[in-house]
């Protein structure tokens, strides 16, 4: 498929994880792929597995305003256009508000929703002359509570509802907003959890398919909503949990 040529897509926290493959997914489609991160060595490594010509670094932390309007100006500088947004950077921390401090809520604000509000509101005017779209990569902790992740349940359920919000606010203005919830996926921000045998039976116990994802299977649903295959898509905040999300939470009988 190359449903993407020509096409600009911008993804956040695109160093690793499911951010460097939605990265990787969009270039195998033919877009022009602007990798967006903190870390210039993490953007380069994934820049590596890409087409030089299609792949542009662009380190800059999302969390400061300003610095999110000057990467939306060169983008549209460099490339005359901007199409598709993915806002994929983010962050979390454990603990009741009790055991946290207050620098850890703002830490994860500032990049989980702060982060999606900046990008989303410099990249929506070239978004509107595009007939673009925005994937925000929420959580199935956007969608419920989790014990001891209140914080981060915080933060990913406004982006979850934010994006209803901007469904609304610019779908008659031809952009599409739309969320994936992504359930337990391999990355380096859950290697702590991976490594934990008894924490990761008990994730196989919830998960019907008996695993967490694969990065490359969020990005191929990404991927999905941002193309014209999802076009009458809007507001979505759809779970990519190997079907968690199926249960009512009630202890297996059978």
């Amino acid at each position: 498929m190359n449903r993407f040529v020509g096409k600009v897509v911008l993804v956040t926290g695109a160093g690793s994880g499911i951010g460097a493959a939605t990265a990787r997914r969009f270039a195998k489609e033919g877009a022009y792929v602007v990798l967006v991160g903190r870390t210039k060595e993490k953007l380069e490594k994934v820049a590596q597995t890409l087409p030089a010509e299609i792949s542009y670094v662009y380190p800059a932390d999302v969390s400061n305003n300003q610095a999110v309007e000057r990467l939306v100006k060169d983008v549209v500088s460099k490339y005359g256009r901007f199409d598709v947004l993915v806002n994929n950077a983010g962050t979390a921390t454990e603990g009741k508000i009790t055991e946290v401090g207050v620098e850890d809520w703002q830490k994860v604000m500032s990049t989980d929703l702060d982060g999606v509000f900046f990008c989303s509101r410099s990249a929506l005017p070239e978004l509107i002359k595009q007939k673009g779209c925005i994937v925000n990569v929420s959580s199935v902790s956007g969608l419920g509570g989790d014990w001891g992740m209140s914080i981060y349940n915080a933060a990913k359920g406004a982006v979850t509802n934010f994006t209803r919000a901007l469904a609304m606010d610019f779908g008659e203005e031809g952009v599409r907003v739309n969320a994936v919830c992504p359930s337990l996926t391999k990355s380096e921000m859950t290697e702590d959890m991976l490594g934990n045998a008894a924490l990761m039976a008990s994730f196989k116990e919830r998960i019907p398919l008996g695993r967490p994802a694969e990065p490359e299977e969020v990005a191929d649903v990404i991927a999905f909503l941002a193309s014209e295959d999802a076009r009458f898509v809007n507001g979505v905040n759809l779970p990519v949990d190997g079907g968690l999300s199926a249960s009512n939470g009630q202890p297996r009988q059978a």
